[in-house]
């Protein structure tokens, strides 16, 4: 058998795999980009990152963290009390962003583990996650990328939050 024989059969079914793979690419690429979906009424947020949407979905934001407003004392908790502090400035930042405004989700991540929906949210047409870090009260995270999660009691961030204190 001739080496120009053999390669047709080889070439076919890389082809058939590459078409296949492209189909299932396009076809992960679709069910996670979804038309931007204007919620009504209020969303509730819980902490700087996550909440309840107005149709109340569980949901997180992605790409982005935000301390934590629970005690020190709790699991899951701030592990320090500057901490804590900035969680409660971070959440008050996302409630001033997102007062009487026009919210959508422009993309869905699916659950995560605590089966929250993991979004991406706009607000009058700008992404709230970059809105919220260049205010300084968010940090860049990818979630579930296996990132260490900001260390909110650094003293960088101890000087951020003396800073931002009214």
């Amino acid at each position: 058998m001739s080496f120009a024989s053999q390669l047709k059969p080889i070439l076919s079914s890389v082809a058939v795999l590459a078409g296949v793979a492209a189909a299932i690419a396009l076809a992960a690429q679709a069910m996670t980009e979804v038309a931007p979906k204007e919620q009504d009424g209020i969303v509730y947020w819980s902490d700087g990152d996550s909440g309840r949407l107005a149709d109340g979905t569980k949901f997180r934001l992605h790409g982005i963290d935000a301390p934590e407003t629970r005690s020190p004392k709790q699991i899951g908790g701030a592990d320090c009390e500057s901490e804590r502090e900035l969680g409660y400035l971070a959440k008050e930042k996302v409630l001033e962003l997102t007062e009487g405004k026009t919210i959508a989700v422009t993309r869905d991540y699916g659950p995560d583990r605590y089966e929250r929906l993991v979004v991406d949210l706009d607000i009058d047409g700008k992404d709230l996650a970059k809105t919220l870090i260049a205010a300084g009260t968010h940090q860049a995270w990818d979630y579930d990328g296996g990132d260490p999660k900001p260390d909110w009691c650094s003293s960088k961030y101890k000087r951020a939050a003396k800073s931002l204190t009214p």
